[in-house]
């Protein structure tokens, strides 16, 4: 059996903890572990390979955090699937089932979900691995304890699937649950929880969508006939603009007769909104004179918050944004994401600190005709060799020792050393030591921007 695990979304209901090159399925905030890790750790005790599809920004990220479980799982039984452009469930899984064996059985999950009560979880798979066997798509429903209206429901009588329902307003997720409560016994028809979790053989979902869907299906395999092999675990996938952006429940669930539902009690949370987040993480100490009831997070870990007369608030604080919401109304921050698409576009795409496949850099200070950066440069990588139209660059080393390439010279600069490199001259930055070069960069020009780069070479093929 083999994990399909889907991480490319942006995670903007978590902004502006969450932003569209550090989504929610990356952030260190489970026991210093991210929600990706935690479903490679719980899922590879279960199946027996795992098949990663994102995006190129997202790949090395996911690197990262493999690296860091290394000592417990596997990379080499880890393949990425890197979409050019996203298109939602249906094409994702189409393309993983077309890299797999036709009999061989898919278990598909997002990469940000929370699970708890792993033998509960366990029993699950196991029979919805049954239930696949014998041909069926299957499909998880949770067993709702809340008339949450941010999932959509499924509708069934023990295994079979009556209907797949949109995520409803509060009287009908209320009239769900009440029906449940009066009718809940092994022949009743109740109200699940969509899980976003599926499972199949990789042959039978294809038959599947190609039946239902079959635009969908010869679009994707047009695709991935054109695909690019970068290595034996990366796979991209080009020409995808003529696919349509549609979920697996449109094109294939709510279709097909060869659905089943395997409900379940195991905790579960997708951790979609703040309301859910502060179920999960504790709060930031703080100060509080007459209030209550108040979550806190800082990026800041020194930074001391106080409050005065507040209550059942949500404050989240990062480096270069704050958010400020009422419990029960953090669904919303959809609607603030709408408004910065027009205004704070940047806000929406990366923090201060932003990651790179070398390693990460920070923005300390970025104002007109200049900005200053602080960049760590992980052991044994290099930056692309490059060069820049509109400004000039010093570098200054903190720690580590660094190898500069400036046009036909190389050279070491170590702590406590500089150099410079004048606009247009092609250069590179590489770390040969074995622990992370640490340096600050002062650009000065007419214009600092990262699009600013012309990669001549690039060890990772951007």
């Amino acid at each position: 059996m083999k994990n399909i695990i889907l991480s490319g979304g942006s995670g903007t209901r978590l902004w502006p903890l969450s932003r569209k090159l550090m989504p929610k399925q990356f952030l260190k905030l489970f026991d210093n572990k991210s929600l990706f890790q935690k479903t490679i750790e719980r899922n590879s005790k279960i199946c027996n390979s795992c098949m990663v599809i994102s995006n190129i920004n997202q790949y090395f990220i996911a690197l990262d955090d493999l690296e860091e479980l290394n000592a417990k799982f596997n990379i080499e039984n880890t393949k990425f699937l890197l979409e050019e452009i996203g298109k939602n469930t249906a094409p994702a899984i189409a393309f993983a089932a077309l890299e797999s064996d036709e009999e061989e059985i898919l278990f598909v999950t997002p990469s940000d979900h929370l699970i708890k009560n792993e033998e509960e979880y366990k029993k699950a798979i196991n029979k919805a691995k049954e239930l696949s066997n014998k041909g069926y798509l299957v499909t998880f429903g949770i067993n709702p304890t809340q008339p949450y209206t941010g999932y959509g429901y499924i509708e069934a009588n023990g295994e079979d699937v009556i209907k797949f329902h949109e995520k409803p307003d509060l009287e009908t997720a209320e009239k769900y649950l009440k029906n449940n409560s009066k009718l809940k016994t092994q022949n009743s028809t109740l109200f699940f929880w969509n899980s976003g979790m599926f499972m199949f053989k990789a042959g039978v979902y294809l038959e599947e969508l190609k039946k239902h869907s079959t635009n969908i299906y010869e679009e994707v395999l047009k695709s991935y006939e054109k695909r690019q092999v970068i290595s034996n675990n990366q796979i991209r996938l080009k020409d995808m603009k003529n696919i349509p952006d549609i979920s697996i429940d449109y094109a294939v669930m709510e279709k097909s007769e060869k659905i089943k539902v395997v409900p379940r009690d195991f905790e579960w949370n997708d951790v979609g909104s703040f309301d859910s987040l502060v179920e999960e993480i504790k709060s930031k100490e703080a100060i509080e004179i007459d209030s209550k009831n108040n979550f806190y997070h800082s990026d800041d870990n020194k930074k001391v918050i106080a409050s005065i007369g507040i209550e059942d608030l949500i404050v989240i604080d990062t480096k270069d944004a704050l958010l400020i919401t009422k419990k029960g109304e953090s669904q919303k921050v959809k609607d603030i994401v709408q408004q910065l698409k027009t205004t704070y576009y940047p806000l929406l795409t990366t923090h201060s600190t932003v990651h790179r496949p070398w390693g990460t850099y920070e923005n300390l200070i970025d104002e007109n005709g200049y900005k200053i950066k602080r960049i760590v440069v992980k052991p044994g990588k290099r930056l692309s060799l490059q060069k820049h139209f509109h400004r000039n660059e010093h570098w200054i080393v903190v720690s580590g020792t660094a190898t500069v390439t400036v046009g036909d010279k190389t050279y070491y600069v170590r702590p406590n050393e500089s150099t410079y490199i004048k606009m247009g001259e092609v250069h590179r930055l590489s770390n040969p030591g074995k622990i992370p070069v640490v340096l600050i960069e002062a650009q000065v020009g007419e214009y600092t921007g990262e699009d600013d780069i012309v990669r001549i070479e690039d060890d990772y093929k951007r």
